[in-house]
């Protein structure tokens, strides 16, 4: 708690007072290539609009998200921050949301939004239970699932990998069961299995996006379908454990066997323009950034809710080799200060209508 109040106290110096201020309560670990990029690019965004941005990470842990929550909430009236941004990992959004509220502090999903099921039935629609949730914007997760599967089935075609039964089987890695980007993202794929119609899925696991337990589990997976030769993971990094697992036993991932990611780490953006990896879906991480964007505007009085409430747009694109080329030599330092965020504002731009969110805005 003592931590918590120095730190913003330091940060309340370091801006200026009339300056916006925000907190973005990270899922990841700072140490985490992608989440790590997300919130670089937030403050590129956050120094574009004058925002002041605090970053907590929860390092993959709900509880620790949840203590984030609690200490701000707790925090003396003047030093709480005006918005908090969150991610809805592990569906505890419902949960932080109204300890916030409570508090009388305003927030925001962005990356994964309410979901459906009880999670996002409890927590209701923005601005309606809770006035102060203002409202999300996600990546359209689907399509990363779709993308990836569709790419990573064509591949698996043209090398003629054995089949049973005339179906081609394939064996899926995904992230957990109730964050709403991981449930989508599957939605997608089975969307493209069902399309292929020559694809059997031999079976389902869940790596809770963790590079070495995704190892783990494709070593058993391989013994127990060993004619298996596609592997669609949820993340970049589950896609690289099952593919160390792969060449452990002897394979050459790309050529007898073919493997799919999402997210834009160094090095499957690498295995990607090499051949091992068959297919990537990325770009998504430019969302915090947005957010940003809009919740910059709303703060400023222009309200986005003339676009909805609850958006989802269309931030991932599927890399070729020469896009992850494009990508590396632009933004290996995760330095995304030649962007212009302000540019996308509708406060500082009034001839926007409508927001032009976009990765490709990233690419030189």
């Amino acid at each position: 708690m003592l931590r918590a109040v120095l730190l913003w106290c330091c940060l309340c110096v370091a801006h200026p007072a009339w300056a916006m201020s925000v907190v973005f309560i990270n899922p990841g670990h700072a140490n985490e290539t992608y989440w790590f990029t997300a919130s670089r690019c937030m403050q590129a965004a956050a120094e574009d609009l004058g925002i002041s941005l605090r970053v907590e990470y929860a390092a993959r842990n709900y509880k620790l998200a949840l203590e984030h929550t609690r200490t701000l909430a707790s925090l003396p009236a003047g030093q709480r921050p005006d918005y908090v941004v969150l991610s809805n990992e592990f569906g505890t959004a419902a949960e932080m949301v109204r300890t916030l509220s409570a508090a009388g502090i305003k927030t925001f999903l962005a990356f994964s939004g309410r979901g459906t099921g009880a999670a996002g039935a409890e927590l209701g629609k923005p601005r309606q239970k809770y006035p102060l949730w203002l409202g999300s914007l996600e990546p359209r997760a689907q399509d990363a699932g779709y993308l990836t599967g569709q790419a990573l089935i064509a591949q698996a075609r043209q090398a003629q990998v054995p089949r049973i039964g005339g179906k081609m089987p394939m064996l899926v890695i995904g992230g957990d069961r109730s964050t709403p980007t991981s449930v989508f993202r599957l939605q997608g794929l089975y969307q493209a299995v069902r399309d292929a119609g020559d694809v059997v899925v031999v079976q389902e696991v869940m790596a809770a996006w963790d590079r070495q337990r995704a190892a783990r589990q494709a070593s058993w997976l391989y013994r127990r379908h060993p004619q298996a030769r596609m592997v669609w993971a949820g993340s970049d990094q589950m896609a690289m454990g099952a593919m160390a697992q792969w060449r452990a036993r002897g394979g050459q991932p790309g050529r007898d066997a073919f493997f799919s990611g999402i997210n834009t780490s160094p090095e499957a953006l690498q295995n990607l323009s090499d051949g091992s990896l068959a297919t990537l879906a990325g770009g998504h991480f430019v969302t915090g950034a947005w957010a940003l964007v809009m919740l910059y505007d709303y703060e400023h009085g222009k309200d986005f809710a003339n676009e909805g409430l609850e958006l989802q747009r269309p931030l991932f694109v599927r890399f070729d080799a020469a896009m992850a080329q494009r990508y590396l030599k632009a933004y290996s330092d995760a330095d995304f200060s030649r962007v212009d965020f302000a540019s996308y504002s509708k406060v500082k731009n009034p001839a926007i209508q409508r927001y032009r969110f976009s990765f490709q805005a990233l690419l030189p």
